[in-house]
């Protein structure tokens, strides 16, 4: 048989195998001898050819366990992963003893697909039997599959119970846990190796700096280059374009670019990490500059470069450049289908407004690409086009283009909105029946009937959801409190606490919001110490806390949060401001706004509006006028909002003069809520005759807000004026508006009760009105003696005076 080995290392191709083959088949060295039977098999799967090796395997009548292996080794080579264990199977059914070759294959037939975990647990248990257990390379091969089927203890189990664990071993439980997501454990591990004395090579190196790019924590990234330059590894093209991606994915560009330099000769891949680098942190420019540069060099450009040069020039607008880039890429014929680069041409033609090119190219990709489709979807969504995404949505299913769970996600966000709920439902009963729904869908469900005001809807399916993330959990939370149902989303907050589930800053912020929706000033701190303890706390955080300490009152905790923050942005700023401004303390909110002037922060639209609503709590007019006028020195045009206000600060002083005359030298219309602030004005002031000026002006303007209504409807009852007082109700009933009851909360013993208009059976509702009742003749006594003695004062100077006199 030795002469024949040399034949089969020379065949090159299918057709010499076949040959050989056939000779060894006339000359009968097949019917008796396993070990040329062994390498045909071999040879036809290492040609592509696995069903011969099968027949080969099946034409020898005895087979030996070496062969199975060797046959199976030969599928697990071809990815035919199921056929290699029913092989097995077959083997095992033969009742004789199995070779321990076998089991490495047969392990990482069942690492191929989580499904086959179960016969992968069967299989440890027949190494343990046999007692092959302590076999380097089984043990190697049962960390990969419980890692590569998602069973990270298991195979931490089996890392623990190896008597010596190598370097091969330790880089394989470290790949298992960032191929996993595990990303802090995988680098955990690694810091253990190291301690253990194992010398990492370039290979795990490369895998822990990957681990670093999806951690995005510079400081760690730095400590993990700085163990390579110790270790002194060598410094070859691929770990440094991992170096490349962890910095740029760290935000670390300066430092990208540094590795790049290093790279002595540039490939396609060096050039294109670096495109993607300067993509990802905004330097499109750059990225185009880099682009030019290579092809200089001589680099020819892969798919892969192409696409983040045409994400480049979607993002900087131009269009000119991009159709280049499109050229260059029809004239190499790099891909003639568009299978690969409509993603980015749609992207790049809807970007720079040439919406008819982005549909041309999804008329010639088809079915092919399904992420071209949810490409344009996505950006009509994000750009608010929710007429434009939902055709493209309607198109594709006509054209019977199976939509995917993006596609159905991006398609429920577009309906975001009570007008387009119905559409929503639509799509939800796509969902439904073809079956095709995961997390992302379903968390989107819950998003759209929570932003359309349909909180029942959305408890409907997350009641459904079997397997709830954190995300799924944080959209029900965040679902509750936008839309006032903050008791309810406390109560959730409460159980996810309760049963130890995972929690995160999305987290916290809901459920700070719900807190200072109902004022719950108790809830809202014992939220505030988990979240110290959690070691959740951030910028954001901490902004919403100063919210909600100050809606529930405690300002002088809101001022604690707000010093103690290392890092304040503009949103920091402007809660600060408005919590002064709330509670009525003008002296404090200017003084803010001039420390963050100071700090370079410069204020935006949100700050003035909450300087001016202060300077409206506290009555200060001037104040009013200088910060109204100050918004133009940075560049800053006051909009509706900031009129509303600054109208009535005016009124409410009684200035309605310079009101009228602001509101007619306004750069726009105004809307209800600037004439509203001025009626409001002349009913406190008691300037009818103004009104009924203004009378044409206000009642032409159609809104939504039932306070506006209300309050004009008010004023014509008032007067008499009852055909007018029922014009307005009769508008408010055509535009389907309620009056919106107004209602008072307080806490007592951690529970906050709710007294709104109108309702009559509360609890302790004839105690409420008996104190009441009390303290109002407690009032009338403490008046009668207040007076009586004024009296008595006001006497004792007259006698004083008539003395002096």
């Amino acid at each position: 048989m030795t002469q024949y080995m040399p034949l089969f290392r020379s065949c090159s191709n299918l057709r010499l195998v076949t040959q050989l083959h056939a000779h060894l088949l006339v000359t009968g060295r097949l019917r008796r001898d396993p070990l040329p039977v062994t390498k045909l098999i071999e040879s036809y799967a290492f040609m592509g050819s696995p069903d011969s090796s099968r027949l080969v395997f099946e034409a020898f009548p005895y087979p030996d366990s070496f062969m199975y292996g060797v046959l199976i080794k030969c599928n697990v080579w071809c990815h035919l992963f199921d056929k290699a264990i029913d092989l097995y199977h077959g083997l095992v059914s033969e009742k004789t003893q199995i070779s321990k070759f076998v089991f490495p294959s047969v392990l990482r037939a069942c690492a191929g697909s989580k499904d086959n975990l179960g016969t992968g647990k069967k299989v440890h248990g027949r190494i343990i039997k046999s007692g092959v257990d302590e076999d380097a390379v089984i043990e190697t091969s049962l960390l990969c599959m419980y890692g590569q089927t998602g069973n990270l203890s298991d195979a931490e189990k089996v890392f623990d119970g190896m008597p010596v664990r190598d370097l091969v071993a330790w880089s394989t439980l470290v790949s298992s846990c960032l191929e996993n997501g595990e990303v802090v454990e995988a680098l955990r591990i690694f810091k253990c190796m190291v301690d253990d004395g194992v010398e990492p090579d370039a290979v795990t190196m490369i895998s822990v700096v990957e681990g670093c790019a999806e951690l995005g924590c510079l400081r760690i990234a730095r400590s993990v280059h700085g163990q390579i330059m110790r270790k002194m590894l060598d410094f070859d093209e691929i770990l440094c374009n991992s170096l490349l991606a962890m910095y740029s994915k760290c935000g670390d560009l300066f430092s990208a670019e540094r590795i790049f330099e290093m790279i002595v000769t540039k490939s396609s891949v060096s050039w294109t990490a670096m495109i993607s680098s300067y993509n990802r942190g905004g330097f499109s420019e750059k990225a185009l500059r880099s682009f030019s540069e290579m092809l200089k060099s001589g680099i020819e450009p892969k798919l892969v470069t192409l696409y983040s040069v045409l994400s480049s020039c979607g993002l900087l607008g131009l269009i000119k450049e991009g159709k280049s880039v499109h050229g260059f890429a029809v004239r190499r014929e790099l891909d003639p289908k568009y299978e690969s680069l409509s993603p980015a041409l749609v992207e790049l033609y809807a970007e720079c407004g040439r919406l008819s090119d982005s549909q041309t190219v999804l008329r010639v990709v088809g079915d092919r690409n399904i992420v071209a489709w949810n490409s344009l979807i996505s950006l009509y969504a994000h750009k608010g086009m929710v007429t434009e995404a939902l055709c493209l949505f309607r198109e594709m299913v006509t054209q019977r283009i199976r939509p995917d769970s993006f596609t159905l996600a991006s398609s429920i966000s577009a309906c975001e909105n009570i007008d387009l709920v119905q559409l929503g439902k639509q799509i939800h009963g796509h969902v439904i029946r073809t079956d095709v729904s995961d997390e992302f869908v379903q968390n989107s469900m819950i998003d759209m009937y929570s932003k359309s005001g349909l909180v029942d809807s959305a408890c409907t399916v997350f009641d459904q959801i079997i397997h709830r993330s954190i995300v799924t959990w944080n959209s029900m939370l965040c679902g509750f409190s936008q839309n006032g149902n903050s008791l309810e989303a406390i109560n959730l907050f409460d159980y996810m606490y309760r049963n130890c589930l995972e929690t995160n800053e999305v987290t916290f912020l809901a459920v700070i919001q719900a807190c200072s929706s109902i004022g719950s000033l108790e809830k809202g701190k014992w939220v505030h110490c988990k979240l110290i303890l959690s070691g959740l706390k951030d910028l954001f955080t901490d902004t919403a806390l100063i919210d909600m300490y100050a809606k529930c009152g405690d300002l002088d905790t809101a001022e604690t949060v707000f010093k103690a923050m290392s890092n304040r942005s503009i949103v920091s700023w402007s809660s600060m401001i408005n919590a002064y401004g709330m509670h009525g303390r003008i002296g404090s909110t200017i003084s803010t706004f001039g420390q963050m002037v100071e700090s370079g922060t410069k204020p935006n639209e949100v700050v003035f509006m909450n300087v001016l609503s202060a300077c409206g709590h506290s009555g200060s007019v001037e104040y009013g006028k200088f910060y109204f006028n100050l918004m133009k020195s940075y560049g800053i045009s006051p909009n509706s909002e900031h009129f509303a206000c600054f109208i009535d600060l005016l009124s409410r002083s009684g200035d309605l003069k310079e009101a009228y005359r602001t509101i007619k030298e306004m750069p726009f219309l105004a809307d209800a809520s600037v004439w509203g602030s001025l009626v409001n004005g002349c009913k406190i002031h008691q300037r009818i005759d103004i009104i009924k000026a203004i009378k044409n002006d206000v009642s032409d303007i159609v809104t939504d807000d039932t306070g506006y209504y209300t309050l004009l409807s008010n004023i014509h009852a008032e007067e008499g004026e009852w055909e007018e007082f029922r014009r307005m109700r009769t508008a408010m009933r055509s535009l389907n508006l309620k009056k919106v009851p107004g209602y008072s909360s307080i806490e007592i013993d951690q529970k906050v009760f709710r007294f709104g208009a109108g309702e009559e059976y509360r609890f302790g509702t004839e105690e409420i009105y008996r104190f009441l009742g009390n303290f109002q003749n407690l009032t009338l006594e403490a008046d009668y003696y207040r007076l009586t003695n004024d009296k008595h004062v006001i006497d004792s100077n007259s006698h004083w005076l008539v003395r002096a006199m």
